[in-house]
């Protein structure tokens, strides 16, 4: 007979909800990096000009479209997942809204097909990255289960 209550054994490692719940933290980890490091690679290696409308100029990094605005954009979304991961729940929390701003900008992307807002240039690689980050943002989210009620 055990005599643990459950809240306990919900908490061993192996257990489907505690690796669940590492997975959206782990996700924003890794997503937040990458982001991060890809736009500061953007401000050397891709374009760091923060021209808007027609002045909009940009660079490429990894095949992708970049300008100073999309570099602080990757640098701004990647430490907000940073800073959410602390905790199971607002790392979950964090891949959705994460996920649904990101799905906001690839539709925005796919009908300009040139920029968002005059500000942020984007192709069609882009516009698939986008799609791909929204789609893992919101399903690692949903997945986590960090976003069910708590009683």
């Amino acid at each position: 007979m055990n005599s643990e209550p459950d809240t306990h054994q919900a908490s061993n490692p192996g257990d489907a909800a505690g690796v669940a719940r590492s997975l959206a933290q782990v996700t924003s980890a890794v997503v937040g990096i990458v982001l991060v490091v890809a736009g500061v690679l953007g401000f050397f290696y891709g374009d760091s000009s923060f021209g808007v409308g027609d002045n909009l100029k940009s660079g490429e990094l990894f095949g992708f479209a970049v300008n100073g605005w999309h570099n602080v954009v990757h640098v701004a979304t990647g430490a907000f997942l940073l800073l959410m991961m602390a905790s199971a729940t607002s790392a979950a929390v964090g891949l959705l809204a994460f996920g649904v701003v990101y799905g906001v900008v690839t539709v925005w992307g796919f009908i300009d097909t040139s920029d968002i807002a005059m500000l942020i240039p984007v192709d069609t690689a882009d516009n698939v990255l986008h799609a791909v980050l929204a789609v893992l943002g919101i399903v690692v989210a949903i997945a986590a289960g960090g976003l069910k009620r708590r009683a």
